[in-house]
């Protein structure tokens, strides 16, 4: 038996003994394949990650000017707004595709047209890491490898999921409120076919190695045309036994750590990060070990709670969370995010909120001109799956009569926690530059994930950036201070450490250190509407009496005098060093 651990030993786990042999030969043809494209050592420190380190989540077509490819266009933008502010760029599902906003993928290895080419993908790379999104949970109806498989062609008879009776499959986990399994016609007659999402998007069959294989071919492929990044989208799902639930099986494991020892023997400067949008235990589930799986989770609790935080002006619930975050490894850490493409997922804060703690989030959002998905359960029942609503909107009352200041600090202090956790941060369009809802935009595509879609014309954003008083300029200049000021200290090292700090019960406070201890950080927010007074251990938290504290957000530095409580507004947000 091959040894464990290895690529040989995941595939026997998969496949059984022989098969894996014969496997195991066309993958290494593979990697040799690749190798030879990129002749020459490995970039090994590109794979490193800082506090310099944060990603932009975006469309391809996010910002729009008449004559210019889309991708052309964000390149242009990005470059002139974002260079030294972030990292990297998430751009989602580029590809050409049939429904889901990209997530139905026609074909992984081309661009979609309508969006420019791979040589203006290119241009991103000069100023910035790249994250490619991996949709290989399922593929269009309109892929070749589903008409070849409808087609009866041989190569493709088997990379399907066709069911056949009626086997019981009431414990298969749904993720949204949709059949699952759809009927094609196909040249052997009718056929029922695994559609986990949607009619529109077939699921793979990872029992078939020649799946595995074409897939990481596309990754592979991915990594040549500048990916440093790759999002395992909707992974849990991946492989199915039925009478299971299909999520999370043990296979589905194997399989991303096979993907991890491919690329590390060939591109170990790739990491991958894994969307599994489910209770926080089973997330992190995908880091594995520590050393054989994902180097970045998505946080997925951390939207809700943090929702759920501001709403109530109580940080018990989120206080509690966090300091029962751990990792496996000092290699690994968190993607952490508010906002994204899609809503605030509810799933991962079952077992943290109560149930009464979920609701009252479902009808504020509701109340604040928010809409609510809902999945399938076993039982026949439905519950709320995800609240959609942009993150501005999501705090601010819009009957509330608030000044917009009240309402843009609300809104920074929800950030300025996502920006101070241990992790990298993932920064959506639309929360850094200031957006609302687009409620138009669900009438238009009757898919409430719209409401924070919207695509915005680049001067109209450009002349909204330079006027200081607009939401978005206010918001914009906010973001790029916390960005910053957090790049400016190793404190806020993605695998740094942090300790929560009890702070009253509307101050969320934690103290950041750097990986070897030298920097400390004091990370106050206050998440209510009221002023508050706080009486910090100084000498406790930074090993001395400091003299002078400066707030990095500000650059202001205060003298501190001896039982002096330190005072916070409103929403107010200090990230508190040593000056001394």
């Amino acid at each position: 038996m091959p040894e464990p651990g290895t690529i040989n030993s995941y595939l026997v786990e998969l496949y059984g003994k022989e098969p894996a042999d014969e496997v195991y030969q066309r993958l290494c043809a593979l990697i040799d394949h690749y190798r030879s494209l990129t002749p020459g050592p490995q970039k090994r420190g590109r794979g490193k990650l800082t506090q310099r380190d944060s990603i932009l989540i975006t469309y391809g077509n996010q910002v729009l000017e008449p004559g210019i490819s889309p991708l052309c266009t964000l390149a242009g933008f990005c470059e002139r707004h974002l260079q030294g502010l972030v990292s990297g760029i998430h751009i989602l599902p580029f590809y050409p595709f049939s429904s889901d906003d990209g997530f139905s993928v026609i074909d992984y290895k081309v661009v979609n047209p309508d969006l420019g080419s791979w040589e203006d993908l290119s241009a991103f790379r000069r100023s910035f890491r790249l994250m490619f999104d991996a949709v290989i949970n399922h593929i269009s109806v309109q892929s070749e490898w589903f008409s070849a498989f409808l087609g009866g062609d041989p190569k493709y008879r088997d990379f399907f999921i066709s069911v056949t009776g009626s086997p019981d499959l009431s414990r298969v986990v749904r993720p949204r409120a949709l059949p699952l399994l759809t009927d094609f016609n196909s040249s052997s007659g009718s056929r029922a076919i695994w559609t986990t999402f949607s009619t529109d998007q077939v699921d793979l069959n990872y029992h078939n190695p020649d799946v595995l294989l074409d897939i990481l071919d596309v990754l592979l492929f991915y990594v040549t045309q500048g990916a440093e990044f790759i999002r395992l989208d909707a992974i849990a799902y991946l492989w199915k036994e039925i009478g299971t639930t299909c999520l999370h099986l043990p296979q589905t494991h194997r399989v991303i750590q096979l993907f991890r020892a491919v690329l590390d023997r060939i591109f170990p400067q790739v990491l991958l990060i894994t969307e599994t949008n489910v209770p926080h235990l089973e997330n992190i589930s995908y880091f594995g070990d520590g050393s054989n799986e994902a180097q970045l989770v998505y946080n997925f609790a951390l939207p809700p709670l943090v929702l759920h935080a501001l709403h109530t002006g109580q940080t018990h619930a989120l206080s509690e969370w966090a300091s029962r975050l751990k990792l496996p490894a000092k290699t690994v850490t968190f993607f952490n995010f508010l906002a994204s493409h899609d809503g605030i997922g509810l799933n991962p804060a079952r077992g943290i909120l109560s149930n009464a703690e979920i609701d009252a989030l479902v009808a504020r959002v509701q109340a604040y001109g928010g809409l609510v998905s809902y999945k399938n359960n076993p039982d026949g029942n439905q519950t709320p799956y995800e609240l959609n609503i942009n993150y501005f909107d999501a705090l601010s009352n819009p009957q509330a009569g608030e000044p917009v200041e009240m309402q843009v600090n609300r809104f920074m202090a929800a950030q300025a926690i996502m920006l101070s956790l241990a992790g990298v941060p993932g920064i959506y369009f639309h929360s850094l530059f200031g957006s609302q809802g687009w409620p138009e935009g669900v009438q238009l595509t009757q898919r409430n994930r719209a409401i924070n879609r919207q695509k915005l014309d680049r001067c109209g954003l450009e002349q909204q950036l330079q006027d200081p008083a607009s939401r978005r300029g206010r918001i914009f200049q906010r973001f790029a201070q916390m960005l910053i000021a957090r790049a400016s200290s190793t404190a806020f090292h993605p695998y740094g450490r942090q300790e929560i700090l009890a702070r009253g019960d509307s101050v969320f406070a934690l103290l950041r250190l750097s990986p070897d201890g030298s920097q400390r950080v004091l990370c106050l927010h206050n998440l209510s509407n009221t002023p508050q007074a706080l009486a910090p251990d100084w000498q406790g938290l930074f090993k001395r009496e400091p003299v002078k504290i400066v707030d990095l957000i500000t650059g202001r530095t205060h003298q501190r005098k001896p039982a002096e409580p330190w005072l916070m507004s409103p929403y107010q947000v200090n990230w508190l060093a040593c000056n001394d």
